[in-house]
C-alpha cells in the first residue's frame, strides 16, 4: 500500500501542477492576489495568511497564476501525509498508507490545494491540531504543545471558518477521556491562549470597521432560517465523496460512537469531533448560505474520519474494498477530467451549452487581451474601471497594473469585498474623478441577471454622464459577455447629455433552449435598445447571418417590465420564419442575434444552443423578416 500511495501521490502532484499552469484563475484567487498587493494582518473577507502565500507565490515564481498557485499546491500535497501519520500512530504503518490512500482517491480531498484558496491552510491547521491532539493523548510533551499551538494560529490566519474547527475539536476532547485529561493540564491551557493571541487582529480589525468581517461571514450571506435546500447536502456529498466511500466513513463515525468508551482515544475523540464536524454541517445547511459553494464544508471532517476508516475497511470483503477504490478513483478521474475541460478553450466551449459551465473558470484571459489592446489603442494616462471586484482583480492579476479602480456593484457587497475596496482607495466615483482623461470602462454584463441589468445600465450612464456603443465580447457564445466603453475626457463643467442611449437588451422566446429548430418554424423574440431603439436584428446560425428582420411588433408587456420612457415606444417584438441553412448538417448550433442601433452601434447577443434539423430547401441568401 506504500509504494500505492506514492505513486497516486506524485501522479496527482503532477495533474496539480500541469492544471495550475492552464486553469484561468477563479475570482477568489485573483482576489487573494490583489490582497498580497497590500499586506496586512486582516483582510474585509478573510485573515491574512492567504494573501501572505499568495504574497509568497510572487516572490517565487512572478507574478502569474501559477506563480500564485504554488504554495496552496504544495500545502495541498502535504495533506495525505498528515492523515498516514495521525493514523499511524493509532492504529499502525500499514492502516496509516490506506487511510493516505482514502485522503488521495477522495476527489475532493486528492485535488486540495489546485487552487490558491483559504480552504488549504485551514485544512493543514485542522490536521495539524489533530496531530497535535493525538500525540498529547499519549504523552505531554512540549513539542506537542508547539505544534497545537502553532496549528490553532495557522487555523485563526486562514479563516473564520476555523472556528468550527476549533469546535469540532473542543467536542471531541470532551468526549475522550484522555481529552478531558488533557484540559485539565495548566501548560495545555497556555498552548491554547498562544493559539487564540491570532484572533487578536481579526477582532481589532473588526472593531475597526463595525464588525465588517465577522457580519459577512457569521450574519449577512446566510439567511438563518430554515430552508429546504439542506436536504441536498447528503446527495451532494455521496456525488462528491463517492458512494463506497462516503459509506465507508459513515461507518467509521458509527464504530466512533460505538466504541467511544475504549481505552484506544482515537475513537471517543473521532466520536465527538465527527459528530460536529459532519452531521453537525448537514444541520447548519438548512439555516446558512444557500448562493454559494459551500459543499466543502466538511471537507475537514471527511478527512478526519479517513483516520479511523481502516479498521472499519478491514472487515469488508475483498470485492467490496476493490469497488470502493475503484469508485473512488473513477470520481476523482473524473473531477480531473472535468477540470481539464475547463483549462481548455475548447472543453468550456463545449460546456458553454449546459449547466456544467463554470463561469468563475471562463473568460478572463479573452477580456484582460482584449482590454490590452484597448489601452493601447489610447492615451497612456487612460483610467481603467472595471465594474465589480472581481473583473478588476482578474485584470490587476493578467495586466499587472495596480491602478484599476472599481464601481458600486451589487456583488462586491455580496462577497465581502466592498469595505476592502473602500481601505483601498480603489472605488471609482465616477466622471468627477476623470475630468481631462480618457476613461476605459468595462462591465461583466454576465455579472448582473438579465432582470438587474437595465436598472445597472442607467446607473452607469448616470455615473459617467454618457455612454457610447460599446466594444462586445462574447466568450463561449456569450456565457460570458463584457462591454467596453472608451470614454473621452470630460470637460469643465460639462455634465453630459440629460439622455443617454443604453446597450440592448434581447431574448429569443422561440425556439426554447435546446429546442428543436428547422427550416419553417418561427424565431419569435424581443429587442430593444434605451434611448435610440433597434433599427433592424441579424439572426445568425453558427455566427453566420441567415436572417434579417426589424422589431415592428407592439410589446407593452416589454415596456411595462422595463418601465421604459415612453419616447421608447413599445415596438420590440419580432418574428421570422426561419429559412434553410445549406451546407449545416443536423446536430446542435447556436442560434443568436446581432442588434444594430439607430445610433450606429452593433451589439450580439448570447447565442443559445439549438438541435438544428434541416429540411434540404435550398436558399439564396438571407432571408426578410415579416
Amino acid at each position: 500500500m506504500r509504494v500505492k500511495f506514492i505513486a497516486l501521490w506524485c501522479v496527482l502532484l503532477l495533474a496539480k501542477l500541469l492544471l495550475a499552469a492552464t486553469l484561468q484563475p477563479f475570482g477568489d484567487e485573483a482576489f487573494y492576489a490583489w490582497e498580497a498587493r497590500h499586506p496586512a494582518w486582516v483582510y474585509s473577507d478573510l485573515p491574512g495568511l492567504t494573501a501572505w502565500m499568495a504574497w509568497l507565490g510572487a516572490q517565487l515564481g512572478g507574478g502569474g497564476v501559477f506563480a500564485l498557485r504554488l504554495p496552496f499546491i504544495l500545502l495541498g500535497s502535504l495533506l495525505p501525509w498528515l492523515v498516514v501519520r495521525i493514523t499511524r500512530r493509532w492504529f499502525g504503518s500499514e492502516a496509516g498508507w490506506q487511510a493516505g490512500m482514502l485522503a488521495l482517491l477522495m476527489p475532493l480531498g486528492g485535488m486540495m490545494g489546485l487552487l490558491a484558496l483559504p480552504d488549504v491552510p485551514m485544512l493543514f491547521a485542522a490536521l495539524l491540531c489533530l496531530d497535535a491532539i493525538g500525540m498529547l493523548m499519549r504523552r505531554l510533551t512540549p513539542l506537542g504543545l508547539l505544534q497545537l499551538a502553532l496549528a490553532l494560529a495557522i487555523g485563526a490566519l486562514a479563516h473564520y471558518r476555523f472556528a468550527l474547527v476549533v469546535l469540532a475539536g473542543a467536542a471531541g476532547l470532551a468526549c475522550a477521556p484522555a481529552g478531558r485529561a488533557l484540559l485539565r493540564q495548566p501548560m495545555v491551557w497556555a498552548a491554547l491562549a498562544v493559539g487564540a493571541l491570532a484572533w487578536v487582529p481579526v477582532l481589532a480589525w473588526n472593531l475597526a470597521h463595525a464588525g465588517a468581517g465577522l457580519g459577512f461571514q457569521f450574519v449577512d450571506r446566510h439567511p438563518w432560517q430554515p430552508q429546504w435546500r439542506g436536504l441536498w447536502w447528503p446527495l451532494v456529498q455521496v456525488l462528491l465523496l463517492t458512494p463506497p466511500l462516503m459509506w465507508l466513513l459513515g461507518q467509521a463515525l458509527v464504530e466512533s460512537w460505538r466504541r467511544r468508551r475504549q481505552a484506544e482515544p482515537a475513537w471517543p475523540l473521532m466520536a465527538g469531533l465527527g459528530a460536529v464536524a459532519v452531521p453537525g454541517f448537514f444541520l447548519f445547511g438548512f439555516f446558512t448560505d444557500a448562493e454559494r459553494i459551500t459543499f466543502h464544508w466538511p471537507l475537514a471532517g471527511w478527512l478526519a474520519l479517513c483516520c479511523v476508516a481502516p479498521p472499519v475497511l478491514a472487515r469488508w470483503r475483498p470485492g467490496a474494498r476493490r469497488l470502493l477504490h475503484a469508485a473512488a478513483a473513477l470520481g476523482l478521474a473524473l473531477l480531473m477530467g472535468y477540470l481539464a475541460l475547463l483549462a481548455a478553450p475548447q472543453g468550456r466551449a463545449w460546456l458553454a451549452g449546459g449547466p456544467a459551465y463554470a463561469d468563475n473558470f471562463s473568460g478572463w484571459n479573452e477580456i484582460a487581451g482584449a482590454v490590452r489592446e484597448d489601452l493601447q489603442a489610447m492615451p497612456p494616462d487612460t483610467v481603467l474601471v472595471a465594474d465589480n471586484f472581481m473583473l478588476a482583480a482578474q485584470l490587476r492579476l493578467a495586466l499587472q497594473r495596480d491602478d484599476i479602480r472599481v464601481l458600486p456593484h451589487p456583488i462586491n457587497e455580496k462577497h465581502g469585498r466592498a469595505v476592502q475596496l473602500a481601505d483601498w482607495g480603489q472605488v471609482d466615483e465616477g466622471a468627477a474623478d476623470w475630468r481631462g482623461r480618457s476613461v476605459l470602462v468595462v462591465v461583466e454584463d454576465t455579472a448582473r441577471p438579465l432582470r438587474q441589468r437595465l436598472a445597472g445600465y442607467r446607473e452607469l450612464c448616470q455615473r459617467t454622464g454618457g455612454l457610447p456603443a460599446p466594444q462586445v465580447l462574447n466568450v463561449d457564445q456569450g456565457r460570458k459577455r463584457f462591454l467596453r466603453f472608451a470614454l473621452l475626457p470630460a470637460a469643465d463643467g460639462d455634465e453630459g447629455p440629460d439622455d443617454c442611449v443604453l446597450p440592448a437588451l434581447a431574448w429569443l422566446e422561440a425556439p426554447v433552449r435546446g429546442g428543436r429548430l428547422s427550416p419553417g418554424d418561427p424565431v419569435r423574440g424581443w429587442a430593444l435598445k434605451p434611448g435610440s431603439g433597434v433599427a433592424r436584428i441579424e439572426v445568425l446560425l453558427d455566427g453566420q447571418v441567415v436572417a434579417r428582420v426589424e422589431p415592428a411588433l407592439a410589446r407593452p408587456d416589454v415596456a411595462n417590465y422595463w418601465s421604459l420612457d415612453a419616447g421608447d415606444g413599445d415596438r420590440f417584438g419580432f418574428v421570422l420564419d426561419m429559412p434553410a441553412v445549406p451546407g449545416r448538417p443536423a446536430g446542435r448550433a447556436w442560434l443568436g442575434l446581432r442588434l444594430h442601433g439607430r445610433d450606429g452601434g452593433s451589439e450580439t447577443w448570447p447565442a443559445q444552443p439549438v438541435d438544428w434539423r434541416p429540411s434540404g430547401q435550398a436558399e439564396t441568401g438571407p432571408a426578410q423578416g415579416r
